[in-house]
């Protein structure tokens, strides 16, 4: 527990009580000393989280290893065992997004980055449906096919000037990604360009026109597309948890909307999501650690196999986590914990997803 030197004085400096031991009786306010050395600020904090009496670790292990063991302990009402939900949940996920934002300084999708890799994959795959394009135009233009067209009414030979192929149109992918302006790849001089071509298109693409309007403001301020995407990437992980936050409650209604109402309570179910969301946000942190220290290596085929096992197993392993966890704590029929189960897995995901989208249009629009 505490290691600060005891006071002489056995008087409570809190609530005045006679304090015999190293606690007081009235207020449970420890009777050390209230002066200490500047470090003391950061390991009486650590020391508070852990109580250094195996609460912490014993609380770490059975997060880990045993599904819904720590919803179904405290449901039983033993609750200083382990550290509480909400402690848990705050401090894991801070720990968490604090190493993921370290890790994202180091962002670089310069001309070897992977956005540039992808960028000349799909110009690539532009380039050959192109040349299958002008394989059938040749085909249509050939004496044979114009002689058959002739008697079709020039049927073809309208449908292949009305088609929309044509190569000064062809979208450079790969130019986007390595261009110095993002707006000038596409064509565009400013928002009042983008406005006068929206009126001869019928408003067609009005739906882009916030994010063109954010784009405009970032490269004025001197911004190229590689530090737009290392903003919008920064500022995607910035909000993230928050968006968690907002979540959760959202979680443990659906939870509660498919399960016992009298058995069991609103509350109930926000200690069980508590409890997993905890789980996943250390095993994001356990897997961006690993990743970590395998990239000191050189990046061959065998540590590529190694990222994208853990990767596997990790995912894996949370969604059996979940379906265990779900069987402990509800001790519902075994068929019935797959159902309900796989329905919520379904659900949440779909909902999931769109608070993904969501926060990334926010994120994107709050960038500066």
């Amino acid at each position: 527990m505490g290691h600060g030197k005891i006071r002489e004085d056995k008087t409570c400096l809190n609530c005045g009580h006679q304090v015999e031991e190293r606690y007081c009786p009235h207020c449970g306010q420890e009777n050390i000393e209230s002066r200490h050395p500047f470090y003391y600020l950061f390991t009486h904090f650590f020391e508070d989280f852990t109580h250094y009496d195996g609460q912490f670790w014993g609380t770490m292990k059975n997060l880990l290893f045993k599904p819904g063991k720590l919803t179904q302990i405290y449901m039983e009402g033993k609750r200083a065992r382990f550290v509480p939900p909400v402690k848990l949940y705050i401090f894991i996920s801070f720990v968490t997004f604090l190493f993921i934002s370290f890790q994202i300084t180091d962002l670089n999708f310069g001309k070897e980055g992977v956005q540039i890799h992808k960028g000349k994959e799909i110009n690539n795959e532009i380039k050959k449906e192109v040349a299958k394009n002008e394989e059938v135009r040749n085909a249509l233009q050939s004496p044979e096919v114009a002689k058959a067209d002739s008697l079709t009414g020039g049927m073809l030979a309208h449908a292949l000037d009305s088609s929309q192929i044509n190569k000064k149109d062809d979208i450079d992918v790969e130019n986007i990604f390595t261009s110095k302006s993002i707006t000038k790849s596409l064509g565009l001089k400013s928002m009042e360009d983008f406005d006068n071509r929206e009126k001869k298109n019928g408003q067609k693409y009005q739906t882009f026109r916030p994010f063109l309007a954010k784009i405009f403001e970032l490269e004025e301020k001197g911004h190229s597309p590689n530090e737009i995407t290392n903003l919008f990437i920064k500022s995607s992980i910035h909000n993230l948890p928050k968006a968690l936050f907002i979540y959760l409650p959202l979680f443990a209604f659906l939870l509660w909307i498919f399960h016992s109402k009298r058995k069991w309570w609103y509350f109930d179910h926000g200690v069980f999501t508590l409890h997993y969301f905890s789980f996943l946000l250390l095993l994001t942190l356990l897997l961006f650690v690993l990743n970590k220290v395998l990239s000191y290596f050189d990046e061959n085929t065998f540590i590529m196999f190694i990222k994208g096992l853990l990767t596997t197993s990790a995912v894996v392993y949370a969604g059996c986590y979940f379906f265990i966890a779900h069987y402990k704590t509800y001790r519902t029929h075994p068929a019935l914990t797959i159902l309900v189960g796989a329905l919520l897995f379904f659900i949440n995901t779909i909902i999931f997803t769109f608070l993904l989208m969501g926060l990334g249009i926010v994120s994107f629009l709050l960038m500066h």
